[in-house]
């Protein structure tokens, strides 16, 4: 393995820990390493080895090589699905950073709408269905075609307007990056 490669595992561990919306400390939970070391290992204090990333692949349930593996050339994203309850969300981005891009397809579900607070900024447009989107005091139904924005901090929750599936392409900033649309 390269410098680089080695170089090249923190940064990717600390990417695949925030795509999965875990803490150190629920990661370290479900690998048995404490959190000061995966910490170092993220932030490149703590060279990798056999012993920390086995584990850790097995929490992600991905194979060693996808974290060890120098970067892929080809610029077709892999469209590995990750479902979450009624939500299967379809990664559109493949590059760690600030910004991603997803579809969603969300499953009509029958437990009432929990409104939750996170840090970003999320932009989603409705490819299709109906969808509800309870912002704040805000209730709102889009349709096809629609598209909203909005600062995650104001308490929000959206799903299936009715007994229909939705789709819709979602692009989420964790640091509440805007997106820019020209005209």
């Amino acid at each position: 393995m390269t410098a680089d490669a080695l170089a090249a595992i923190g940064p990717r561990l600390r990417a695949l820990r925030l795509e999965r919306d875990l803490t150190l400390a629920e990661l370290s939970e479900s690998t048995q390493i404490s959190v000061s070391t995966l910490s170092r290992l993220e932030g490149g204090g703590r060279k990798a080895n056999l012993e920390l990333l086995l584990p850790i692949a097995t929490a992600y349930g991905i194979p060693l090589d996808d974290l060890v593996r120098t970067p892929v050339r080809d610029p077709r994203i892999r469209q590995v699905e990750q479902c979450n309850g009624q939500r299967t969300y379809i990664p559109l981005t493949q590059q760690p950073g600030n910004l991603q891009a997803y579809k969603i397809i969300i499953e009509p579900e029958e437990c009432p709408p929990t409104q939750r607070t996170h840090e970003g900024y999320e932009w989603f447009y409705v490819l299709a269905g109906h969808v509800r989107l309870l912002l704040g005091d805000q209730d709102i139904t889009l349709t096809a075609g629609e598209a909203v924005e909005f600062d995650t901090r104001t308490p929000h929750w959206f799903g299936a307007a009715g007994s229909e599936p939705v789709e819709i392409l979602s692009l989420f900033g964790r640091q509440g990056e805007r997106v820019r649309l020209r005209t």
